[in-house]
């Protein structure tokens, strides 16, 4: 009797192994990460009602804002959950169409904050060195247009990257991680992953490098300009500090976790998986907090806001 051939097994179900070296002290984890978490998702919550409710704000720059609070909301909702739960009661199963669905919403959220801040350096640009021409440029109808290419690149790419990764062949189904991220699933693959290296080491550059250098470019201008007028924008400056210092430490963070998964020497697992984590939540727990205390309008109509609970209940006795 003929030998039957062996075919290849192909996962589709994946289990996230994330921080398992930590044993019994694995479950604590759920307590500062569920903290972040309430604090991300309320902050930003909070920002965004206030940017849709007050008239006040409903110039360019603030919609910007509250875009950029939709997306720190949309970011930790897509994975932060499923974290908690499977720290909790061991819960780490996942599909690999849901993986995918969740890398997605990683990547795209992502890359868009980056492009959103590239707007905003466009926004101050237009308000500081070319305020006659503000409203042309940056009403609904010109700002879609503007809008569109950048978002269309992000999710063309990120589609191209997450669409390769869902057709690869997987021969183990441990992800080594605490949700999916694009190399630690392609690295468990069987056969040739050098395209999806490629395609990811694309989208890591193209998106944000080539966002960060237009930034770059618009600040100097906008700087220069500041400069060369006197203290006539200083006011408006103190805007564009806020976003260099957001801009600062979302790409830190990035670089951090971009390098840290290719330069693995001394560096642990669970060291890793800590740091991918930081630099998804941790800039979505820090962004509606800088922009609602260092933003003077934003913070302003937040007290407003405060004041008017406080009272509220007493007008209705």
């Amino acid at each position: 009797m003929k030998d039957l051939p062996v075919q290849n097994i192909t996962y589709t179900d994946f289990k996230l192994n994330g921080f398992y070296s930590l044993g019994e002290w694995r479950p604590f984890l759920f307590i500062p990460f569920f903290l972040m978490f309430v604090l991300s998702t309320s902050a930003n919550s909070i920002l965004i009602y206030l940017i849709i409710s007050q008239k006040s704000l409903h110039s360019p720059m603030y919609v910007l804002i509250g875009f950029m609070c939709l997306s720190n909301l949309i970011m930790p909702i897509s994975f932060v959950p499923s974290m908690l739960l499977s720290f909790l009661f061991n819960w780490s199963g996942i599909s690999l169409t849901g993986c995918v669905i969740q890398m997605f919403c990683i990547y795209f959220t992502g890359s868009f904050n980056t492009t959103l801040l590239f707007w905003m350096s466009v926004d101050r640009y237009f308000a500081i060195c070319k305020p006659l021409y503000y409203h042309k440029y940056m009403e609904i109808s010109s700002f879609i247009k503007f809008v569109i290419p950048p978002v269309t690149r992000n999710a063309l790419l990120v589609i191209i990257m997450v669409s390769l990764a869902g057709k690869l062949s997987y021969c183990t189904n441990i992800i080594d991680h605490s949700f999916c991220e694009h190399m630690p699933l392609v690295q468990l693959a069987c056969g040739d992953i050098s395209l999806n290296n490629f395609v990811g080491l694309l989208n890591a550059f193209v998106i944000p490098v080539t966002d960060f250098i237009l930034i770059t470019v618009s600040y100097i201008v906008i700087f220069t300009s500041v400069f060369k007028s006197g203290k006539a924008h200083l006011k408006a400056i103190n805007t564009c500090i806020t976003h260099l210092f957001v801009l600062t430490v979302s790409f830190i963070c990035a670089l951090i976790a971009f390098l840290i998964y290719r330069i693995r020497n001394n560096i642990s697992s669970s060291s890793r998986i800590f740091v991918s984590i930081l630099y998804l939540l941790g800039p979505s727990c820090l962004n509606p907090l800088i922009y609602g205390w260092r933003t003077k309008e934003i913070r302003q109509t937040f007290l407003k806001f405060i004041n008017n609970v406080k009272v509220l209940p007493f007008l209705e006795k």
